[in-house]
């Protein structure tokens, strides 16, 4: 199986570090290669641009891919979405100039815009049925409505900061994006596939997941339970020779703290908290 992934840009690192943290270890590393064998001897890493993704998977070159939401909808290829992998985040928007005469949608009417997303930006206007030409262009989207290229520009932006910098005020939001993991539909039910989707999936559940280990009096267990807010209740193993149990449980990260608190208040000592690698759930 082959799973395509970005060669570079601010996408390439993350991904990478995912893979490894989910099992799958780059034989050789992933310096200028085209792709990488890992130590599943039945998958293989492809290496190619984030936009070109999607055509790889949808014409067979790859099973599954790894790129953005907005360059899958961009592709208009029709994969099935696998996974969210939640980083790489941003939004496409409709921007205009702070001091122009456009206040609303409606306005650009008749008008141009500028993009790198034009079947984004198309599907966009049709569906809100504003009659627009749509220029393509590969960069420098903020400069075009400054050179009377361009009535408004539809974007990427993950701050906001980029479009207030050029005098850019954002009137609509077309598209959320994230990077996701793809496949085909012909494939998308196949065991492999499945085996790498909860391989990756497990990486993203346990990230902000705590181990939890402490003792407790064994009079306080039901009081212990209670304070405890795990998956699925805690577990509970004697210790021999006292009267105390050891009790582990998976506990929300922003809630270690306060439950700390709260076990020490109810008699728990010896409190543990580790980090978790992977979590099936």
């Amino acid at each position: 199986m082959r799973i395509a992934v970005p060669n570079k840009g601010r996408l390439h690192e993350p991904t990478l570090d995912l893979l490894e943290r989910a099992g799958l270890h780059l034989i050789d590393g992933a310096d200028r290669k085209l792709y990488a064998d890992t130590v599943d001897p039945d998958v293989t890493v492809l290496f190619a641009r984030a936009g070109d993704i999607p055509e790889y998977v949808a014409d067979g070159a790859a099973d599954l891919g790894i790129t953005g939401y907005d360059q899958e909808q961009e592709s208009e290829t029709d994969l099935v979405e696998l996974l969210d992998l939640d980083y790489g985040n941003c939004r496409i928007v409709l921007a205009v100039p702070e001091d122009g005469d456009v206040d609303s949608l409606a306005d650009l009417d008749g008008g141009t815009i500028a993009t790198e997303f034009p079947a984004i930006t198309e599907a966009y206007f049709d569906e809100q049925a504003v009659d627009v030409d749509i220029t393509e262009v590969s960069g420098a989207t903020e400069l075009t409505p400054h050179v009377d290229m361009a009535d408004g520009i539809v974007d990427i932006t993950s701050t906001g900061t980029t479009l207030r910098m050029n005098r850019l005020v954002e009137i609509e939001e077309i598209l959320s994006s994230s990077v996701r993991l793809f496949a085909r539909g012909d494939v998308a039910d196949e065991p492999k596939v499945e085996q790498v989707s909860t391989a990756l999936g497990s990486v993203l559940d346990a990230d902000d997941k705590r181990y939890l280990m402490l003792n407790a009096p064994e009079d306080e267990l039901e009081t212990i339970k209670d304070v405890l807010p795990g998956m699925s209740g805690p577990t509970v193993m004697d210790i021999a020779g006292t009267d105390q149990v050891a009790v582990h449980a998976v506990v929300a990260e922003g809630r270690v703290f306060e439950t700390i608190t709260d076990l020490k208040a109810v008699g728990a000592s010896d409190i543990l908290v580790t980090e978790i690698e992977r979590l099936v759930e």
